[in-house]
């Protein structure tokens, strides 16, 4: 895919897309160009007119669906709740624990 990413910015950039620019384009971006691979995307792009093709394809190109808005979390302060008491009941007990010990 990358070989094709070179090709479409040397288009855009109005750089003749050859074996030797696509080369420095992948080299540039730190990629080790397949002599093979590059020869063969030349030659295949050789008869394509690259503008009549992105636009034709921008034809195709999906449109995302909108979304159904999502509800908003509902917010149980519940198990706060819960908690809070349950540490105010530990804290209750422990006191009565200590005061038992005092008349023991």
């Amino acid at each position: 895919m990358e070989y094709v990413y070179a090709a479409m910015l040397l288009h855009r950039a109005r750089k003749p897309v050859d074996e030797d620019n696509v080369t420095k384009v992948l080299t540039a971006a730190g990629i080790n160009a397949d002599p093979a691979r590059v020869k063969a995307l030349v030659a295949a792009l050789a008869e394509v007119n690259i503008d009549e093709a992105i636009k034709s394809s921008a034809a195709f190109m999906p449109v995302a669906a909108p979304t159904a808005p999502t509800p908003a979390p509902v917010v149980e302060e519940a198990p706060k709740e819960k908690k809070k008491e349950e540490e105010e009941e530990k804290k209750e007990e422990a006191a009565l624990e200590g005061l038992g010990a005092l008349f023991g």
